[in-house]
């Protein structure tokens, strides 16, 4: 699987890392289809730290992955895929 991060999620979230998000989405805890075209996936996961990252990703191409957006989980996010209600 090759995953890969938009530039602008460090450029929006310094606090962010390339490897922090990698392991969020790899380590997805939860992640739900959005009803969109193409699909986006948001899941929420752990990073390198522990914390709780939020990610939307899009397959785009036969096992590869796009993140395009990542940062600290929301409670809006949370709700979304149904680890807090």
């Amino acid at each position: 699987m090759r995953v890969r991060v938009h530039p602008r999620v460090t450029d929006c979230h310094p606090e962010v890392m390339v490897s922090d998000v990698i392991e969020a989405f790899e380590g997805t805890l939860r992640a739900r289809a959005r009803d969109t075209h193409p699909v986006q996936w948001v899941g929420v996961g752990t990073d390198t730290s522990g914390r709780l990252l939020e990610y939307i990703a899009v397959e785009d191409e036969p096992d590869g992955w796009l993140i395009f957006h990542a940062m600290p989980a929301t409670k809006k996010v949370l709700i979304e895929v149904g680890l807090r209600r």
